[in-house]
């Protein structure tokens, strides 16, 4: 299962190569070897806030309301205009939910952008796990999973028609970095992945294995 979405991400990056301009893509390119700084990220063992978030529908979903019967798998996620995330969710959707379901555990998915880009996420690729909006970035900063847009990849960005500060409804260009976190009921992290790299993404074997392992 994991070999077709790395596959799957790999492709997507060559149609990216082809597609953008050449200047564009060598600064997306020099970006996905950006070096994080890992000691921020939250671990396991670490107890999460309670958060409230907006879902696609509208409806406010808390932490507290997705782990009440069981541990909930967090995919952050850069939005709707990125198509790694997009193969990504598709791939959970079909892969890992099911998997989940029988283990009594969820999915909820949560970007920076607003529910409207969050409605688009869950529509285009017929999702039917939560799709939440962190916008502020408030829950992935507790996290330590934000960063600062650079000026040459917001260049880039702009060239080929995103705004991430309008996408994200802040006017700040700040970005989540992709990220699966297993929380168990009692709101303790038991599971963290983060990608430096965008175009790289958590296994669902590996997702699967985090949860059953609780």
């Amino acid at each position: 299962m994991g070999n077709d979405l790395k596959s799957g991400l790999e492709a997507a990056k060559d149609h990216g190569r082809s597609v953008l301009p050449p200047e564009v893509f060598t600064v997306f390119e020099a970006d996905m070897a950006r070096a994080a700084d890992e000691t921020k990220f939250a671990e396991a063992g670490v107890t999460v806030e309670d958060f409230a978030l907006p879902g696609a529908d509208g409806e406010t979903v808390s932490l507290g309301q997705l782990v009440a019967d069981g541990p909930v798998v967090l995919v952050f996620y850069r939005g709707q205009w990125c198509p790694f995330c997009n193969l990504t969710l598709r791939t959970y959707q079909q892969e890992v939910v099911p998997e989940l379901a029988k283990l009594g555990a969820t999915l909820a998915a949560i970007s920076p952008q607003t529910a409207d880009g969050s409605l688009t996420t869950q529509e285009k690729n017929e999702l039917d796990f939560t799709v939440l909006s962190d916008v502020g970035n408030v829950v992935s900063r507790q996290l330590g999973l934000t960063f600062r847009v650079s000026d040459v990849v917001r260049e880039a960005m702009s060239s080929i028609g995103t705004d991430l500060g309008q996408v994200n409804g802040t006017g700040e260009w700040e970005l989540v970095y992709p990220a699966v976190v297993v929380v168990d009921r009692d709101r303790t992290i038991r599971y963290v992945d983060v990608h430096s790299d965008y175009t790289t993404r958590t296994e669902p074997a590996a997702i699967i294995e985090a949860v059953k392992s609780l």
